[in-house]
């Protein structure tokens, strides 16, 4: 296969090829000249501002940025309106920077909208920017800087603004001659140029450096290059050599001598990952030349304009009429297809092409291989040489010989064949010219999937992103469903369409799609100022958590409590009644809850514990007296003073009144009774008688022996005499005045009867007392008392007198084991008799 290593050619122990990825499709009639250009890295589009017009006042002169795709498909143009623009470049997220010489950093999205700016500092804007370069880093997108005093200011992520001034250099008395930002190890420093001296500066300091293997005849550094990793740096010096080595200037790698003096175009680094061959590429204006270890050069002749752009695994040509891509001939591709190579990728091929023709050498190719026990590896390097090519045929070629290489082994695992075919059917499809994303295999591996659907999805290039997402197999919250909630983010910015119609065809591509939230497009949706829209596409979303938050940022607070109601989350409710509560006078507040009772219920719940006077309020808006006069109640418990703990039952009277509840009217009128009596005790006996009941305040008047007191109440509040005797036998025992218990005992017969007296006495741990009470028992009670006393055997003859199973039972159950075998004879036969009966 002699066509595809013609364009190869040898450098020391590799082969470089170029080959060409694009007919531009732009139409530029000046070519690339005196143009400021920058190509985002991975397949990036291409932006373009003509130098020649970009520093022109005139509005008439307004030159154009034009953004292009890499095959040169126009993207966007507008007219720069701006200030003087120094350099331009692309971010990691494929964002256009646009550096200004007063410092003002513009950013637009490669469809020239504006997203934002910033500026580099007040320093910079005084002494102007001369020099600009954008570089990446772990951190993101960085921007470095150098003014007209000499000094450099560092931005290491443009999301995270924070600048950093680098130290000075001292006696820099002119501008660099070149300078590089290199970041590694999450460090970022600048290495700069002055005549014969290199320096490097960093956060805190200025360090002369010198590489080593330096041309001692050199006075002066012309062009300066950090490989795509930061690993490798570049130097041009006035003598027309290159010096290559590692990026601390510690170790050289080679050194080449140009022949010429006049300083490059450009000078970028190629480098495939992982190879051992240190390359640089320089270009004058009609040349190209490819430097490497060995003395030897790779030349080509430019016939247009061109601009290099580097890559992870080679370097980018633009030019007015072509796009090519030169890299560094990968090690599978090498050893398949240079000629008379006897690898078993190679013959492997020529066994599968021999066996398309129906020969025999098949069998005699194939049989070498399986000898030398290479068609594994035969297999593996046509399958990787596949990936490395950019012509589909030559793609097909190979993967047939490596698929027909497979059958002829048991157990090769198939997972690497499969991945390539998937691989490189994404790759040709992104490749293709309407789309115009020339990704290697190398760079497609380093930027993930996931990226280059977001590259996609950002080039409004749906149809395809989905395609991609479901031909890989992606789960659906990272593929489809992603690329669909941003297509409808960017549907409602589309406002030449009526609401409806958007509305309708977002809620018919997304459905129900667990993973999609309607409340992120309407709020989308929102953000370019269509609100009724919003409104629309939040009627689609099943969360009600969702809707509200966006429904109050968007002021329809009535919407937005209806929505709570029905989700049935009180807190979602009091997080809008507490919105609305502060958006709103109290007169509008109140009649918005009054329409919709269960806000109002939660309302008054709250107010309950949090605000009084808020729910005071409530009820009288309403008119509920009842409420307020149950208000007024709950109030004169928390009143300091007793004058206003009276005036505050009164009002509960008025307004039990006023709702006709009498019952209500009247206890809160004992209430205030009470009140008074319980002042009236307090100043008399000088002890606190408030905040009590009435029971508690009878229990406390006995207490302190105030009987007179106790019975004046027992009388004027008609407690019943079956409560005030519990009230006073319990307050007797508790004081332990036994004998005060006694003459009541005696006073009139009990309405309680005495088995209480003997309990009370009980538990208050006198059975002596108790048991004079037990013969004053009826007979019902006569077993309990003595159980009550602990005297079993006249509880059993109590229980055989009145020939009660369930009192026998009752006693038998008091009972333990040490109890006399008599008695349990007693109780036994006695039930027995029971029973009979």
């Amino acid at each position: 296969m002699a066509f595809v290593t013609a364009n190869w050619n040898p450098l020391g122990e590799a082969f470089y090829r170029k080959i060409e990825l694009y007919e531009m499709g732009w139409n530029l009639r000046e070519g690339l000249r005196d143009c400021l250009i920058a190509a985002a890295p991975y397949g990036g589009p291409i932006a373009l501002l003509k130098e020649s017009q970009r520093r022109e006042r005139s509005a008439s002169a307004r030159p154009l940025l034009e953004i292009y795709s890499a095959a040169g498909v126009p993207m966007a143009s507008f007219p720069w309106k701006s200030g003087v623009v120094v350099h331009i470049s692309w971010t990691v997220s494929d964002d256009l920077l646009c550096i200004q010489e007063d410092g003002t950093v513009l950013i637009y999205d490669m469809f020239g909208n504006f997203r934002r700016h910033f500026s580099m500092g007040n320093e910079v804007l005084q002494n102007q920017v001369i020099e600009a370069k954008v570089f990446h880093s772990a951190y993101g997108t960085g921007v470095a800087i150098v003014t007209g005093a000499f000094r450099f200011t560092l931005a290491t992520n443009i999301d995270d603004l924070k600048l950093r001034r680098l130290p000075e250099v001292p006696g820099l008395q002119v501008a660099p001659s070149c300078w590089a930002v290199l970041t590694q190890d999450r460090q970022t420093k600048v290495v700069l140029a002055s005549g014969k001296d290199l320096y490097v500066l960093d956060n805190t300091a200025c360090t002369p450096v010198t590489p080593p293997g330096i041309d001692p005849q050199v006075s002066s550094y012309f062009q300066m290059a950090a490989s795509f990793s930061y690993k490798y740096l570049a130097l041009f010096t006035d003598t027309g050599h290159v010096w290559m080595g590692t990026s601390n200037l510690k170790e050289k790698l080679s050194e080449f001598d140009t022949k010429v003096r006049s300083p490059p175009k450009q000078m970028v680094w190629c480098r495939r990952p992982k190879s051992q061959q240190p390359a640089v590429v320089l270009m004058w204006d009609r040349l190209l030349l490819v430097a490497g270890k060995c003395r030897e050069s790779i030349k080509y002749h430019l016939d247009e304009e061109s601009f290099l752009v580097p890559e992870l695994d080679g370097v980018r040509i633009v030019s007015r009429s072509f796009h090519e891509f030169l890299h560094e001939v990968p090690g599978a591709c090498e050893e398949i297809f240079k000629i008379a190579s006897m690898a078993p990728g190679a013959l492997l091929l020529e066994a599968h092409k021999e066996y398309e023709k129906e020969s025999q050498k098949a069998d005699e190719y194939l049989r070498e291989i399986k000898e030398q026990n290479l068609l594994p590896e035969a297999v593996r390097q046509c399958v990787e040489a596949a990936g490395f090519e950019h012509e589909p045929e030559t793609q097909k070629i190979l993967l047939r010989a490596s698929s027909f290489g497979k059958c002829f082994l048991s157990n090769f695992p198939p997972e690497q064949f499969v991945g390539m075919c998937l691989d490189l059917r994404v790759l040709n499809a992104v490749r293709d010219y309407s789309v115009g994303i020339p990704l290697t295999y190398a760079q497609y591996k380093q930027m993930t999937v996931q990226v280059l659907i977001d590259r996609l999805v950002f080039r409004r290039l749906y149809p395809l992103a989905i395609e991609i997402c479901r031909y890989l197999k992606i789960p659906e919250f990272q593929g489809v469903s992603r690329v669909l909630k941003h297509w409808a983010c960017f549907k409602v910015q589309q406002k030449e369409e009526p609401d409806d119609v958007i509305a309708c065809a977002i809620n018919q591509k997304l459905g129900d799609t667990a993973s999609i939230s309607y409340s992120e497009i309407a709020a989308r949706a929102y953000e370019c100022g269509r609100t009724e829209l919003a409104i629309k596409l939040l009627e689609f979303e099943p969360r009600s958590g969702e809707q509200v938050p966006l429904l109050l940022k968007m002021k329809r607070s009535q919407l937005a409590l209806s929505k709570a109601i029905e989700s049935g989350d009180t807190d979602l409710v009091y997080t809008v009644v507490t919105y609305l509560k502060n958006e709103m006078n109290r007169g509008d507040f109140f009649m918005t809850l009054r329409n919709q009772p269960v806000a109002l219920s939660l309302y008054r719940q709250f107010c309950k514990h949090q605000e009084q006077n808020t729910l005071k309020d409530l009820f009288n808006q309403d008119d509920d007296h009842q409420e307020l006069g149950n208000f007024y109640v709950r109030a004169s418990y928390g009143e300091g003073s007793v004058e206003a703990r009276m005036a505050a039952l009164q009002n509960a009277v008025d307004e039990f009144n006023k709702a006709k509840n009498e019952f209500s009217a009247k206890a809160t009128e004992e209430q205030m009774k009470l009140l008074r009596w319980q002042r009236r005790f307090q100043e008399e006996f000088d002890k606190p008688y408030l905040d009590c009941s009435l029971h508690e305040t009878v229990h406390s008047l006995l207490l302190d022996s105030k009987h007179k007191q106790a019975e004046q109440l027992y009388k004027d509040f008609r407690i019943p005499d079956k409560r005030f005797w519990w009230l006073k036998i319990s307050a007797l025992a508790e004081k332990e005045d036994w004998e005060e218990l006694e003459k009541f005992s005696k006073s009139k017969k009990s309405p309680i009867g005495y088995l209480p007296f003997v309990e009370i006495c009980v538990k208050h741990h006198n059975k002596y007392e108790a048991k004079k009470y037990v013969t004053k028992v009826t007979l019902e009670q006569k077993v309990k008392a003595h159980l009550a006393v602990g005297d079993l055997e006249q509880a059993v003859e109590a229980a055989i007198e009145r020939r009660s199973e369930s009192e026998l039972n009752l006693v038998l159950s008091r009972c333990t084991p040490t109890t006399d075998r008599a008695l349990l004879d007693k109780i036994n036969s006695a039930r027995a008799g029971a029973l009979k009966k």
